[in-house]
């Protein structure tokens, strides 16, 4: 006990030393610095965020000076590059809706099947094997899944249960969609299956259910609210998804919930005009904007569902 109050005075001698002020000062600075970093990269993000927005308000305001906005809205008839040309969104809001229902109708039981083995049933070694190789999927050009799309999809539809596909269709790049966005559903939900507590199985076992049981009508709901998040998500990429649909479903802008047709999405579009061949402040030029303001006020509301359905369902332990 001596030994340690007499160790007292000489740490505090040590902690107040000049040469240990010096260090303190020194490492205040450092994370001085890095904080100042971290909001600068934060403040930049915000920024770019603006900016964008900024940019898609005033030249979808230059073009609805032009175009009526309930016509743009209500309109069935998309030809902004026709000598008549119609500015009716529909169509292209139609197209990407349905393409995104495939991706997802694939996507949503192939990735909750693999995150429940993943999470329930795998063996440790095997999930941290087989987890890497799934994400590698989403890892893929979007352009070589346009072309799998087009050149072995469509065709292996056609020879198998659909003789009368078309080359260009929905149905083959929503298909091919859905297998790249089945990391974000599997991963995602696997982590917040894994996030349920253990208490909560072992409960359940206990009481008789089997792992199956265990994992459908106990661990899925409590994990529900990362469930939807994981679902919002892969529509977002999905709804945003440009190449796939621009190779494969055939940028032909038709109002059609038929799947096995061609049509046109919102980014299809973008990416299909947006060469530099339309002069510079043109109606056709600001229809870009206008499309890319659409896709952004959809991608906001499945977010905003995203989260309202995080909030609703959310279980705190």
């Amino acid at each position: 006990m001596a030994s340690i109050a007499s160790a007292g005075p000489a740490t505090a001698a040590r902690l107040n030393s000049p040469q240990a002020r010096a260090r303190r000062q020194r490492q205040r600075r450092r994370e001085a610095v890095i904080e100042t970093l971290l909001l600068g990269a934060a403040t930049v993000s915000v920024l770019v965020t603006a900016a964008i927005v900024a940019v898609l308000l005033i030249e979808s305001a230059l073009f609805f000076s032009e175009v009526s906005i309930w016509k743009f809205i209500t309109g069935t008839v998309w030809t902004p590059l026709f000598a008549d040309p119609e500015y009716g969104i529909l169509p292209l809001v139609v197209g990407t809706l349905v393409s995104s229902a495939v991706a997802l109708t694939v996507a949503l039981p192939l990735g909750l099947v693999i995150a429940i083995y993943l999470s329930e049933f795998a063996d440790p070694r095997v999930r941290e094997t087989l987890k890497p190789f799934l994400e590698l999927l989403s890892g893929i050009p979007t352009v070589v899944y346009g072309y799998f799309a087009l050149l072995f999809v469509s065709p292996l539809l056609r020879a198998t249960v659909l003789p009368d596909l078309p080359g260009f269709n929905v149905l083959a790049a929503g298909i091919v969609m859905g297998i790249m966005i089945i990391p974000y559903i599997s991963s995602l939900s696997e982590d917040a299956m894994r996030a349920v507590p253990n208490a909560l199985r072992e409960a359940s076992l206990a009481i008789g259910a089997t792992r199956f049981q265990t994992a459908i009508k106990v661990v899925l709901p409590a994990a529900f609210s990362g469930l939807a998040a994981a679902a919002i998500l892969a529509i977002s990429r999905a709804v945003g998804e440009t190449m796939i649909v621009a190779i494969a479903a055939g940028q032909q802008p038709n109002l059609t919930i038929d799947p096995t047709e061609p049509a046109a999405t919102i980014t299809a579009y973008i990416a299909q005009v947006a060469l530099g061949d339309l002069p510079h402040g043109s109606i056709q030029y600001q229809s870009i904007f206008a499309a890319g303001l659409t896709l952004m006020l959809m991608t906001l509301g499945f977010n905003l569902i995203g989260h309202w359905l995080r909030q609703r369902y959310r279980e705190a332990y």
